[in-house]
């Protein structure tokens, strides 16, 4: 009974959908008809309409004013947009049109327009997008409307929009046609704006502070700057295999060398990993370098950065994400490895987690793997990652990173096993990369070395021997601090968007066969 049931709703279903497709497809050969006869009469498509005004600023400058004050402005507006409502309603008619940022309303009437046009208007249709020009008023429900002296069809809409009611809310087609979405949705619009006025944001204190934007190579000859694996690319002309860039790290810090003491740059990264809520394989990058500053200094230009963009993107420090609040305000948490484990599972005391093989005994319990070669400081970070990284929901830096995984850090000057490198968590999720930067070209070269031997031995990740930098190293580099915040999940964090899909116009994703 159950799969006869299952059976019938998913005929349905398949029914229901068959409907909608030859409904569609009625829509698009009648649109397809009318777009003939306007290139019959070389009315399709034309170039001419330019708009003087935006809906958004119309309504900022004038929704304050009454109807009588407006008629005694003799204010005019010219708009284009996409019609988004149409009610014809005999010898005037009435439209909606959405242009960026906003809507707006259009009065049409027979009278104004002229016969000809006014019945071409009556077989426009929803999604076309239109020009309109005339005076602005207030209809009797205090709606602020363009009374048009002038309308023109400026591109013929083929396919019919999601039906008004329901509107887009598939989310793998929100992501798949974000074009389809930017339409509908007005939340994606805004969201795309926020993300806009973030990386403004990021700039602009950048600039402040004297750094300089700068550009380096997305494609690189040898890969660097992260433990990432790589894209592989092959450049015919020069007969050489080239890398989309990991990180820009070491070119960036070539301009250090070169006397550019303070840069920064908001671009792309490329890694060949796995697809997730908080993983893209190419997104956005801010790295920053300062010359004579430490991971100190990092962290505190990291603070600054972070609620500049959160009072542009929600006027607050407090705000809450996924229903849980987070409090900017306060200075940061910072907390070593071993210390964030102990704050946030009591179960466990320094002894234990200074004990190499109570670890190993640990983590083979709680991941089922073998965990004998690992040192005292991966067994630390290992148990971190397991038990507390998913808790730090308000800001924290998590410090002192051991050297065996930070290949490109500073070591402390007190214990050569840990290095001047910050982690920042908000939400459980890293945030922020930073360190006090290795300038010792000698020490930078065997930790290469050692990069090399892990690849060698399978670590797909591993960074590869950069001769190069080893040079720009020689020729003396400052103590310097540098840090890299990923700007997607600042931006998810900013705008309460769960998936880092939700803040990428144009996500990866599977083929859709």
């Amino acid at each position: 009974m159950q799969n006869s049931s299952y059976a019938l709703i998913k005929g349905l279903r398949m029914t229901h959908n068959n409907i909608i497709i030859s409904d569609e497809n009625h829509i698009i050969t009648e649109r397809r008809e009318k777009l003939a006869k306007l290139k019959e009469s070389n009315s399709a498509y034309p170039n001419s309409f330019v708009p003087d005004d935006y809906a958004l600023n119309l309504h900022d400058a004038y929704d304050s004013c009454s109807h009588d004050e407006l008629l005694a402005k003799a204010l005019t507006a010219k708009v284009a947009g996409r019609m988004m409502l149409k009610r014809i309603m005999g010898k005037a008619s009435f439209a909606t049109i959405q242009d960026g940022q906003s809507r707006i309303q259009v009065y049409i009437s027979r009278e104004k327009i002229g016969e000809e046009i006014y019945d071409s208007f009556k077989h426009w249709d929803i999604g076309d997008i239109i020009g309109v020009s005339g005076k602005l008023f207030k209809t009797k429900t205090n709606e602020l409307t363009i009374d048009a002296s002038e309308i023109e069809l400026v591109s013929k809409s083929l396919r019919p929009l999601p039906e008004k009611f329901h509107g887009l809310t598939d989310q793998e087609q929100c992501y798949r046609q974000r074009y389809l979405d930017l339409i509908m949705n007005n939340e994606t619009r805004e969201l795309f704006i926020k993300r806009s006025k973030i990386i403004k944001s990021i700039r602009d204190t950048l600039v402040k502070e004297n750094y300089l934007e700068v550009e380096t190579p997305m494609m690189h000859p040898i890969p660097g700057g992260a433990t990432a694996k790589p894209f592989v690319t092959h450049h015919n002309a020069l007969d050489m295999a080239l890398f989309l860039r990991v990180a820009p790290e070491l070119y960036l810090k070539r301009l250090i060398v070169g006397g550019l003491n303070r840069v920064f740059e908001i671009n792309r990264n490329f890694r060949n990993e796995g697809i997730s809520t908080r993983h893209n394989p190419e997104f956005t990058m801010l790295e920053f370098y300062e010359s004579y500053a430490n991971y100190s200094r990092m962290m505190e230009i990291t603070e600054e950065i972070i609620r500049n963009a959160a009072l542009i993107a929600t006027g607050t420090l407090k705000f809450n994400y996924l229903d849980k609040e987070i409090d900017l305000e306060k200075p940061f948490d910072k907390l070593n490895i071993v210390e964030s484990i102990a704050k946030y599972n009591p179960n466990y005391n320094m002894a234990d987690l200074n004990n190499i093989e109570f670890l190993r005994s640990e983590l083979t319990t709680l991941t089922k793997l073998n965990h004998n070669n690992k040192s005292l400081g991966m067994l630390q970070l290992i148990l971190f990652e397991e038990t507390t990284e998913s808790k730090l929901w308000q800001p924290t830096y998590i410090i002192d990173y051991p050297t065996d995984i930070s290949p490109l850090a500073r070591q402390s000057d007190t214990n050569p096993a840990i290095t001047e490198r910050f982690e920042l968590f908000i939400v459980g999720r890293e945030l922020a990369n930073g360190y006090s930067e290795l300038n010792d070209p000698e020490e930078q070269a065997l930790r290469f070395k050692k990069q090399v031997e892990q690849k060698d031995s399978g670590d797909e990740e591993a960074m590869h021997y950069d001769a190069d930098y080893i040079r720009a190293l020689e020729y003396g580099m400052p103590h310097t601090g540098g840090c890299g915040i990923g700007i997607d999940r600042l931006v998810m964090l900013l705008a309460n968007a769960p998936s880092i899909k939700d803040v990428i116009l144009f996500p990866q994703l599977k083929n859709n066969s």
